[in-house]
């Protein structure tokens, strides 16, 4: 869970770095293989930018609610 503005800096990187990594696959990877190899990832940038966005639209100063 998000709980500072850094942590949002921070995720946005990664998230960055994880769409570079699927462009790449998408270029390398057999058409078949594609969905198998790239699954993972997509579903770790999927949860943290729902993340980004769950603390984003919290008023500042607010805690973050666990889910």
């Amino acid at each position: 869970m998000i709980q500072s503005d850094q942590e949002v800096k921070v995720t946005q990187e990664r998230v960055s770095y994880l769409l570079d990594l699927l462009a790449q696959l998408r270029s390398s990877t057999r058409p078949e293989e594609l969905a198998l190899v790239a699954g993972g990832y997509r579903a770790e940038v999927e949860r943290m930018q729902r993340e980004m966005l769950d603390y984003l639209t919290q008023p500042a100063g607010t805690a973050a609610k666990a889910d």
